[in-house]
């Protein structure tokens, strides 16, 4: 007797393995692979080093495209102006839909920066979308420099001296900024004997 729908006679026979077509999916948090996420980051380098925005800058470490340097200079007509701050940007496997993990290399006193070179930005954590880049980024912790938000402030002894005494702020970054200098000076000395 012939198989209709998998029964052969009365006695059930396994029918046979469905197959189904595949689906195209929006990528997940958790399925990202890292060839897309490696030609994001090379799209984003390349849009970066097209832009040419003033005082941004960042590209991979060597060979790995999940590492970057990056450099800020502290716009015009703030206190940080023509200050250089060197960052890391270390990218998750599962970018954009996570954000960087974005550090201050050089030290930088500011109210939204503390000692170990933590960020206190928005965008780099609950306010993250997949939309922003690395252009975004730089120029969202370079705006933030010249205009740091108080109320969520890392750095206590910065966001004072900035609401209260602006004045005495700008003495005590050039302060810092002599202590910093002179220690890579110390540095630099000690290399050359």
């Amino acid at each position: 007797m012939a198989a209709i729908n998998g029964y052969q006679g009365y006695t059930a026979v396994a029918a046979p393995a469905r197959t189904t077509p595949s689906k195209q999916t929006v990528p997940s948090a958790k399925t990202v692979d890292t060839q897309s996420v490696l030609k994001r980051l090379q799209s984003e380098l390349m849009a970066l080093m097209m832009s040419g925005e003033s005082g941004i800058s960042a590209f991979p470490e060597g060979d790995n495209l999940f590492c970057w340097k990056g450099t800020i200079t502290g716009s015009k007509d703030t206190v940080f102006e023509g200050t250089e701050y060197k960052l890391s940007l270390s990218f998750p496997n599962d970018y954009p839909f996570k954000p960087p993990k974005v550090k201050f290399e050089t030290s930088c006193f500011h109210p939204n920066v503390d000692v170990y070179g933590n960020i206190c930005l928005d965008i780099l954590q609950d306010k993250w979308s997949s939309a922003y880049d690395v252009r975004t980024i730089l120029l969202s912790i370079q705006s933030l420099l010249g205009e740091p938000n108080i109320s969520s402030p890392l750095n206590t002894q910065a966001a004072q001296l900035w609401s209260n005494q602006e004045g005495l702020f700008v003495v005590t970054l050039d302060v810092f900024l002599f202590e910093v200098w002179m220690v890579l000076l110390g540095v630099w000395i000690t290399r050359l004997l």
